[in-house]
This record gives structure tokens, C-alpha cells and sequence, in this order.
């Protein structure tokens, strides 16, 4: 089995900096080893590309919200074939989709 994990996200304890995550509740990690992170504190998904120390904020942001480009604790993420990213939104009581740029 595995002596030891990897930290491929976050790691410099609870925030809302791109360096690191607050309250990661899922994730995805697609082909190419990219790991996409729900983090309901910070009210935002989250990508990091393989050996990255920082991640990049694909949608929502620092303050919870109920607008259309806001999440209030989001709590999952998936994605369909088409690359279209899927959130469900907890607080909010509904899962978003949002079409995010491939050079993101």
C-alpha cells in the first residue's frame, strides 16, 4: 500500500489565498491529472494543474452568493462531455452549470 500521501492541493492551511483551500468538500480530477475543488468556506471551485502551487479560482469567489456567477457552499463537482462544469450548490438549494474556458 502507500507509505505516505502527496499534498497536489492546498496545504498552507485554511484560507481563502490561492494557495490554499477552505473546507474542500469534493473534487474532480480530469484526464490530464487537474484536480477541480469545491471548497464551501471560501464559496468557490477551485482548479490546480498537475504540480502547481497555486490554484486558479474557476467560479464563485471569497463571499457566499445567490447571483448567477456566486455559490453558497458549494459541495460538489462534476463534469459533463462537453467540458461543462457542474456545481451543486448547497445553500443555495441548486446545481449549477457553467461553460468555462478551455485555456482556463
Amino acid at each position: 500500500g502507500a507509505k505516505e500521501g502527496i499534498v497536489v492541493a492546498g496545504g498552507q492551511g485554511a484560507g481563502n489565498a490561492l494557495t490554499q483551500l477552505n473546507s474542500p468538500n469534493s473534487l474532480f480530477v480530469d484526464t490530464l491529472g487537474t484536480v477541480y475543488v469545491a471548497e464551501s468556506e471560501s464559496c468557490r471551485v477551485t482548479r490546480w494543474t498537475w504540480g502547481a502551487k497555486q490554484g486558479t479560482k474557476i467560479v464563485g469567489g471569497n463571499i457566499a452568493g445567490a447571483g448567477a456567477t456566486q455559490l453558497n457552499r458549494p459541495i460538489g463537482v462534476s463534469f459533463d462531455r462537453l467540458r461543462n462544469l457542474y456545481v451543486a450548490d448547497s445553500m443555495n438549494n441548486r446545481v449549477q452549470r457553467f461553460s468555462i474556458e478551455k485555456d482556463l
